[in-house]
């Protein structure tokens, strides 16, 4: 899949998040009441007491399809991004650090003054020692992303448009996704999407199933986001009700791998063996691996590849984002 005719081969839509990580004992997490490996969202009086229980080991760039982005580029990929941060120190350096890998980043900061002061958001990440995170999150200025936000210039300039699952909690990210894709599709271009969380998932269930039924060309999750959102435990079931829904779809199984699923086939893609240390990032690192091989003209297998070797990098450190130089290390 290579569009000659376009800037950019990935745009990102998502939530632009500051990454607080720290690690943590599961007795923490049960003390505080937040549900090991999920992402709950927070006030900022309770991202306030709860930053302030931590010893952060890392702060940066982070919101999940940004992590893709990074990803994305560092695999050759033309990217751009769009998402709300405010007219803060966080927000400057969000846009510095997307700017500073080779990211075209057009959007407005939010005008503080008119949204009560609004900060840029941030996620802090705890890391029990089995690698799991647990993510608790105030959205601030990502709230604040609306249709006016995606910019029909940018749509139309980029092969592959991937929607953020965590956009969908803020109040007028669906009417934003809804344009988004239609404006991708009058445009010939494809709308790829990450469910993103579980919870999320729960959160939205029908207006995903539409959104997957009716605008969405390219399908990322992992196993417990598709069987959320066909209300299943069984894997199986939860991939043949994907097939119906869907002609594209790529979902991963930690370290059972990932399956594709295009046009009625399976692909099943084997997993790149890795010690784990933090997960944080690994899904969002494997669809940008995914779509780096697909806008470049790589089959299926290779695709897979290429999100495997991605996903494997992240979980081997902390943070989601790259230590190492992932087209290098791949030999192309």
């Amino acid at each position: 899949m290579t569009v000659s005719d376009v800037k950019y081969d990935i745009l990102g839509i998502g939530n632009a998040i500051t990454d607080i990580l720290a690690r943590v004992e599961p007795a923490f997490l049960q003390k505080q009441g937040l549900t090991p490996g999920s992402m709950t969202l927070i006030d900022a009086d309770r991202a306030n007491t709860l930053q302030a229980l931590l010893a952060p080991e890392q702060i940066m760039g982070g919101g999940s399809v940004a992590n893709s982005c990074v990803v994305a580029a560092q695999f050759g990929a033309r990217v751009a991004y769009l998402g709300k941060v405010a007219r803060d120190d966080a927000g400057k350096q969000f846009t510095e650090d997307m700017r500073g890998n080779g990211i075209t980043f057009p959007s407005a900061p939010l005008n503080t003054q008119v949204f009560d002061n609004l900060p840029t958001a941030r996620c802090i990440v705890m890391v029990t020692p089995d690698g799991q995170r647990t993510m608790a999150t105030y959205l601030g200025a990502c709230t604040c992303f609306t249709p006016e936000d995606v910019l029909p210039d940018m749509i139309a300039d980029s092969s592959i448009v991937y929607l953020e699952g965590y956009l969908f909690d803020p109040p007028h990210a669906q009417e934003a996704f809804r344009r988004a894709a239609a404006l991708a599709h009058a445009a010939g271009r494809k709308v790829a999407l990450s469910l993103s969380d579980p919870f999320c998932v729960g959160r939205h269930r029908q207006a995903f199933l539409d959104l997957v039924k009716g605008h969405v060309d390219i399908l990322f999750a992992n196993e417990d986001e598709i069987c959320a959102l066909y209300e299943t435990e069984n894997f199986d079931v939860a991939a043949r009700h994907t097939a119906q829904d869907t002609t594209f779809a790529a979902l991963t199984r930690s370290g059972l791998g990932s399956v594709v699923l295009h046009d009625g086939q399976m692909t099943k893609v084997a997993p790149v063996p890795t010690q784990v240390v933090d997960t944080t990032g690994a899904g969002d690192a494997y669809a940008a691996g995914f779509m780096a091989g697909l806008t470049s003209g790589r089959t299926l297998p290779e695709c897979g590849r290429l999100a495997s070797v991605a996903a494997s990098e992240i979980i081997s450190h902390y943070g989601a984002r790259p230590l190492s130089n992932l087209w290098e290390e791949m030999g192309f």
